[in-house]
């Protein structure tokens, strides 16, 4: 194994296809998400009211897989946070303490505020995600910040919303079901997209940009409004507000946002 192979970039673009590439190579299927995956994958993401600072890198892989992903990282140059990592059926951690940069790695799923199945969806693309998955992680996030506004504006900027999982089209059919699924995921996701509009004058410079955006939304929340919904999802409907429908991801922040044993918090929502 060369040096490049086995030693992290410092660019964190370079390094999160460095590690998809070398992961590959061992069969091991890794997909990138989170801001850097949405920055690989629209144009608009360097636009000066869009672009943004990216930390860690998140990446999604398949639990059957679990034992060749704690084998690479070591290979590729990451050392291992053993106890998390230990005590985690469906999350791993390993850190680059050269660029001070760690790397989260989802199996199966993400659980953050509401959890996302990605099981079978890994195939879709070859390095990130699909758009609709990316989309749905940030739209999950309960407590938005201007860093999910942001990717949020990005996708839907760069990406018309369609009915199947074609190239560079949000699958808004796969997007509703979920919403159909769960009145959880449905109430923070419409919640999400109508804080959205507001958001839209102040990061697109153009009207012609906004009314592309929110036509795009548009059509999302009439595909989700026209999915059929089960009994289930309408006897929790009924509920609504008066139980809580989202968990917010603080258990672990002790343990996961403590970097390198500085004290130092850092979002693991990238």
């Amino acid at each position: 194994m060369t040096v490049s192979e086995n030693h992290p970039l410092e660019d964190a673009g370079k390094e999160a296809l460095r590690v998809i590439h070398a992961a590959e190579a061992k069969g091991v299927q890794l997909r990138l998400l989170g801001g850097l995956a949405i920055k690989l994958r629209c144009e608009r993401s360097d636009d000066r009211t869009l672009s943004r600072n990216y930390a860690d890198i998140d990446l999604v892989g398949y639990s059957k897989q679990r034992r060749n992903i704690v084998r690479l990282f070591p290979e590729i140059g990451y050392s291992p946070r053993d106890v998390f990592n230990k005590l985690q059926a469906d999350r791993l951690i390993f850190q680059d303490l050269e660029h001070r940069r760690r790397i989260d790695v989802f199996l199966d799923h993400m659980k953050m505020c509401h959890k996302l199945d990605f099981k079978g969806r890994l195939h879709l693309h070859p390095v990130t995600i699909p758009l609709a998955d990316l989309l749905m992680t940030k739209l999950q996030v309960v407590e938005t910040t201007e860093r999910e506004i942001k990717d949020t504006i990005t996708l839907l900027i760069d990406h018309p919303v369609g009915e199947i999982d074609d190239g560079d089209v949000i699958n808004g059919r796969y997007i509703a079901q979920a919403c159909a699924n769960d009145w959880g995921i449905f109430k923070t996701f419409t919640t999400n997209m109508e804080k959205l509009r507001q958001f839209l004058p102040t990061y697109l410079p153009t009207k012609e940009d906004s009314d592309k955006v929110r036509e795009r939304l548009d059509k999302l929340r009439q595909m989700i409004d026209e999915a059929p919904k089960s009994s289930r999802w309408k006897l929790r409907a009924m509920v609504g507000e008066k139980k809580t429908w989202y968990e917010l991801p603080e258990a672990d922040r002790s343990i996961v946002e403590s970097r390198f044993g500085t004290g130092q918090n850092s979002s693991s929502q990238a």
